[in-house]
């Protein structure tokens, strides 16, 4: 046993993991790596991703020479992450199936093999830091901002951050390659991930459609005039432009449509023309209960957040703080502000939790025609 302990880390394949493991052996930390299979892609021919990130990982841990362990996650993820993925979807809402994969899935399994290897630490490659501190331990933005991944890390638990290491949070994407690269690791020009979860970076249509059913609908304007046939709502996320299908509309000018509502109950999608139409924009939200890592913010204070990841901090504040429900205004409008995806609040540097957006507010009397 080293001087620092021992650490169990997250090896995926991808160079941001294999960086975690280099940094910490340059600590003096023992290392060994664990792989987590999480999806299974036997029905799918010609789709292989696991297996192909299974053989980058053990090259990784070759270069480093050190143990990797290899775990096969698939039911849990199935049950604890995929069935709400769904079920999200088919209420006509947008998950965000990463962060929930942190906290439920990730996080656990690197913690239970920790403690069945006799190891102190858990880590991984998320752009992100950790101030350990006697009376809990606070989640820290990065260095990085343009990286950072407080915004996925958000519903972690103190057991969960306790024997937490981000050996990334210091550092920017460009020293990482540059670090990958000095060290002859075979993923230092890998390209970066930017699927789903664990699944991949599949045709997103085609994979969704083969869980639920999508019936195709009219696309309307808010005053109900129908103007295209959309493929399904689950489709669709406020705010988009790309492939809605419309063509030109009389009375209308030639700029571009963008998704501003969606009427499940009618199966029909709701489009404005203008990237800043007052329909896309929204001063405020409301949200299902949160999560908060160490301390709860007060009632009225003035915090920033941001609704997805990499948006720039906005400033806002809790107008009505519960258990079980999130009250929230922006000093600015905010433009498609996304019921199923998350708001995630910070103090300065430091992350204090989040909670899912239950619904916008501050939103124009006609968001969805009668």
């Amino acid at each position: 046993m080293t001087a620092q302990g021992k650490v169990i880390v997250g090896l995926s394949g991808g160079v941001d993991s294999a960086v975690a493991a280099a940094r910490l052996l340059e600590q003096g930390f023992s290392v060994e790596g664990l792989f987590m299979k999480n999806w299974e892609e036997d029905d799918e021919p010609g789709y292989c991703a696991a297996e192909t990130d299974l053989a980058m990982a053990r090259e990784v841990a070759a270069v480093l020479e050190i143990p990797l362990h290899k775990a096969n996650y698939s039911a849990d993820y199935w049950d604890r992450v995929f069935r709400h993925f769904l079920r999200e979807y088919e209420a006509g809402r947008t998950p965000n199936p990463d962060i929930l994969c942190n906290s439920e899935i990730k996080f656990p399994a690197l913690i239970e093999h920790a403690r069945k290897l006799g190891a102190d630490h858990v880590a991984s490659g998320h752009y992100a830091g950790v101030r350990h501190e006697p009376g809990g331990t606070r989640l820290m933005r990065a260095a990085d901002e343009g990286k950072d991944q407080t915004y996925f890390l958000h519903a972690l638990t103190q057991e969960q951050l306790r024997p937490a290491l981000f050996p990334l949070g210091a550092l920017q994407k460009t020293e990482v390659r540059a670090i990958a690269h000095a060290l002859g690791l075979p993923n230092h020009a890998r390209k970066d991930s930017t699927g789903i979860c664990f699944i991949g970076e599949r045709r997103f249509r085609d994979f969704l459609a083969r869980y639920l059913d999508a019936p195709e609908g009219d696309i309307c304007t808010p005053e109900g005039q129908v103007i295209g046939r959309h493929r399904g709502l689950m489709f669709y996320t406020l705010g988009q432009r790309q492939g809605l299908g419309i063509g030109g509309v009389a009375a209308a000018d030639e700029s571009p449509w963008y998704v501003a509502a969606k009427d499940p109950g009618r199966n029909r999608l709701i489009v404005v023309q203008g990237l800043d139409h007052s329909l896309l924009m929204s001063t405020g939200l409301n949200t299902e209960a949160p999560h908060w890592i160490l301390e709860t913010p007060q009632t009225g204070e003035t915090l920033t957040a941001r609704i997805r990841h990499r948006q720039p901090l906005q400033v806002a504040r809790i107008t009505d703080l519960r258990p079980n429900r999130l009250d929230v205004t922006f000093e600015r409008p905010q433009r498609a502000v996304t019921p199923g995806q998350s708001i995630v609040f910070y103090r300065g540097d430091e992350c204090l939790g989040g909670a899912v957006i239950a619904d916008r507010s501050g939103l124009p009397v006609n968001a969805v025609p009668v």
